[in-house]
């Protein structure tokens, strides 16, 4: 079997590619294909646990859309950042320390070997390969340590798209502009130009598609409407800041384009959700079925005046715990979550944002920091230089408090952490005992209104979700849903004919 390969390129970060490649999968997959999805490189701090270790998120939901295991091969190379200028490096799925202490352009050449035979790898057992760039194949002053744009794509033979983001402005000017800064040899693999959340009549958009194939010979072969709320998580943390009020519609397509969700629409909130977006933020992917939910009103905030009337507040993952702990004190968010928590609101806190709600965080081995944590929970953190990373899956002892709906429930979900979280000895002398809900991995304090958890993807789990938020006639929507949606979408906006003649050649 030997696959063929269908790329994605951008002319920007953020113009569509993962969205595209996530429904490229699907479509492809429907057609009862093997298909696979493949990114040399992606930097993110979003990351799912797979056999093998760690891939990007957007990898990982790519897998689910072509209806295949996700397994380390789809992201050979993970970049998660800690510091503006540093970046722990994930190669096959393990942190690799000698990697992550080399220069860029050095570890681009020493990986390429091993980022070359995972794609080989996964062409001799598919159908079809979708395979997604990274930024911009015009970034010259990267080119010549490129292992993610044009090497892999002159690797693969693959026919490439090329998507801009219209409602930016400009679009023509950067497809152009991407094309004319290609290698000429490395145009000849460009299938087609794709124009992403345009707003309007696209009639329009005449004449300039045609004045662009005559200038490149490539042509405009889709227009794809504007979609936000599409239901799938937003590669690399980029999120709509404006609250979000579930509708039971992961989103609202253009009109007239597809129907909407099946089931109620609850315009009245019934719960609001404070998510705390801090500088090193990790996993925000998995709170975007909050945002699918009928009633569910989801802020991202970052200051203490933001979090204000909402029910609960989380604190999510973060690559920098101590870090990020400092950041939210300069904020007023200790004292705002502190306020909240004694008012008797809800306060749940996942990986970091567990690790920030106990005692302390220890750190002899200088892998994170110490800390002063926001004493909300009497537990202690100490950092180790082995890292856990695993599927988990646990049961809830009874819970108390707002968070009791989820008693005696069973999660699925993934470990990403270095530091190990555990009882507070001196605290427990005193009698102040947290209550151990999952043996090492949740906690609650004695009120029962602030819950930690070591475990991702919560409100991934339907089970937890249907605890937390069922009701009579919700129907929450399935990702699966979401992935047929969007392959619906691209098979309505792609001119005729376009994406099988893709995998045709």
């Amino acid at each position: 079997m030997t696959a063929k390969a269908v790329m994605v390129l951008g002319t920007t970060s953020g113009a569509g590619k993962s969205w595209l490649a996530t429904a490229l999968c699907r479509y492809y997959a429907r057609q009862g294909l093997k298909a696979a999805p493949f990114k040399a490189q992606n930097m993110s701090n979003n990351a799912r646990v797979v056999a093998g270790g760690e891939i990007g998120s957007a990898q990982y939901f790519q897998a689910l859309a072509a209806k295949a295991e996700p397994e380390v091969r789809m992201n050979p190379l993970l970049l998660k950042p800690e510091r503006d200028t540093h970046s722990q490096v994930v190669l096959l799925g393990q942190v690799d320390e000698a990697l992550t202490r080399m220069d860029w352009r050095g570890r681009s050449e020493q990986v390429w070997p091993t980022v070359a035979q995972a794609l080989d790898a996964l062409m001799a057992e598919n159908d079809v390969v979708v395979i997604e760039g990274a930024g911009s194949p015009a970034e010259i002053n990267l080119s010549s340590s490129d292992i993610v744009n044009l090497r892999v794509a002159r690797h693969a033979n693959a026919a490439c798209l090329l998507v801009t983001d219209i409602d930016r402005g400009g679009a023509f000017a950067h497809l152009y502009g991407t094309w004319a800064l290609m290698p000429e040899a490395d145009r000849a693999l460009l299938k087609g130009f794709v124009l992403n959340k345009f707003r309007g009549d696209a009639a329009l958009l005449a004449p300039a598609p045609e004045m662009l194939q005559a200038k490149t010979g490539v042509p405009t072969v889709a227009t794809l409407p504007m979609w936000q709320q599409h239901g799938l998580p937003e590669e690399d943390g980029v999120f709509d800041m404006a609250p979000t009020l579930g509708t039971g519609v992961s989103s609202l397509p253009p009109e007239g384009a597809l129907a909407p969700w099946d089931g109620p629409a609850a315009l009245t909130p019934m719960k609001t959700i404070a998510v705390v977006v801090y500088p090193r933020i990790s996993n925000l992917d998995e709170f975007q079925p909050l945002k699918n939910i009928p009633g569910v009103h989801l802020k991202w905030v970052r200051s203490a005046a933001e979090v204000q009337g909402a029910d609960w507040i989380i604190l999510p993952g973060s690559k920098h715990t101590s870090g990020d702990l400092a950041w939210l004190r300069a904020q007023g968010l200790d004292r705002a979550i502190a306020a909240h928590a004694q008012q008797g609101g809800a306060v749940l806190g996942v990986c970091g944002g567990l690790q920030m709600l106990g005692e302390a965080l220890v750190d002899p081995h200088g892998i994170d920091g110490n800390a002063p944590g926001l004493g909300l929970l009497p537990l202690v953190t100490a950092f180790e230089p082995a890292k856990t990373v695993q599927r988990t899956g646990a049961t809830f002892a009874p819970v108390a408090g707002p968070w009791s709906p989820l008693s005696g429930i069973t999660v699925q979900g993934y470990e990403i952490h270095h530091g190990q979280t555990a009882q507070h000895p001196a605290m427990a002398a005193k009698g102040d005992v947290a209550c151990e809900l999952m043996p090492g991995l949740a906690w609650q304090n004695g009120g029962g209104n602030v819950l930690g958890l070591y475990l991702h993807g919560l409100f991934e789990d339907p089970a937890a979700l249907q605890a937390l938020f069922g009701r009579p006639g919700l129907q929450v929507p399935t990702l699966d849903a979401v992935f047929e949606r969007m392959a619906d979408f691209i098979d309505e906006h792609f001119e005729a004919g376009v994406l099988d003649a893709l995998i045709q050649r």
